[in-house]
């Protein structure tokens, strides 16, 4: 099946721009943690770290988009895509239980901030989320890519502005502790995503059944088919983002064979899962059978 990867392309430029922008105030902040000490700021890098990772990611499966399939890899570099986010998932998570420790550490004993240069590299930040934000804005619901790098820079601007209120509480009251309290808060917003993102792509890499797919409820639908008998060794996994794919034996009436029936047999299933769910599976296989094959297959039926 042909697949237009004109939409892939779109995407690059606003991609590069967001990676850009990102990639420039998370070395600005790696210089600001240096130069002030500050926990909310060295972890609102870390973040920026992996956000750059993840726009990496989607600007990376945007380009391998457009590849195509060869012999060795039938799916091209689509689960490139998957792997990486495994990988970014988990810096997440570590990052996110490094600074929930040495939050809690600095609110016992609280190192001295300098709150102006804080401030400044704060805002910093943020105006450059924003920038990222515009860029980002108009087509973030063009594709699952852009959405979520959209989500990204939003979750930025946010981390940039625990680092500013931390820094003006600082400057107004001296109170050191505020550093530790929003870097905490920045952790408590890393930590559900990098679960979420760990879960799903481990469900993808372990091919389990796509979220939003019962796998039940497309048995019982390809089983009211005209001359369908019977469906089993049912199986559906995840390539990568937006590409479920599902394979099934059908046993279907021995005169179905004979009288050409098959090959409508054939289309009317594929249509079925690809128009009949909330997760429209494209890529399916069926196999189709006469009712004596069944007893020679040594696999147990599911």
């Amino acid at each position: 099946m042909a697949h237009d990867h004109g939409a892939a392309g779109a995407q690059r430029p606003r991609l590069v721009a967001a990676f850009s922008i990102t990639a420039t105030i998370l070395a600005a902040e790696v210089v600001g943690a240096i130069l002030t000490g500050s926990l909310a700021l060295t972890v609102d890098a870390g973040h920026l770290l992996a956000d750059a990772a993840g726009l990496g990611v989607a600007l990376l499966a945007a380009t391998l988009a457009g590849r195509p399939a060869t012999d060795r890899r039938t799916w091209g570099f689509a689960r490139a895509e998957v792997l990486a986010a495994t990988a970014q998932a988990a810096v997440l998570l570590g990052v996110g239980l490094f600074v929930l420790v040495e939050g809690i550490g600095r609110l016992i004993e609280p190192p001295a901030v300098a709150s102006g240069p804080l401030l400044a590299f704060g805002v910093v930040a943020l105006v450059g989320n924003l920038a990222s934000i515009a860029v980002l804005a108009g087509a973030r619901r063009s594709s699952f890519n852009l959405r979520a790098a959209f989500l990204e820079v939003a979750n930025d601007a946010l981390g940039a502005l625990g680092v500013i209120a931390a820094a003006i509480v600082i400057g107004l009251t001296g109170w050191q502790r505020a550093d530790a309290v929003a870097a905490i808060l920045i952790g408590v917003l890393i930590l559900p995503r990098a679960f979420v993102l760990l879960r799903e792509t481990v469900d993808v890499l372990l091919e389990s059944t796509p979220a939003g797919l019962d796998l039940e409820l497309v048995r019982a639908h390809l089983l009211q088919q005209p001359h369908v008998l019977a469906v089993h060794d049912l199986h559906a996994s995840q390539i990568a983002t937006g590409l479920p794919v599902l394979t099934a034996h059908v046993t279907i009436e021995d005169d179905c064979f004979v009288d050409g029936r098959s090959s409508r047999i054939l289309d009317e299933l594929q249509a079925c899962v690809a128009e009949h769910f909330p997760v429209s599976v494209e890529h399916s296989t069926f196999q189709l059978e006469p009712e004596r094959h069944r007893d020679h297959e040594h696999t147990p039926h599911r």
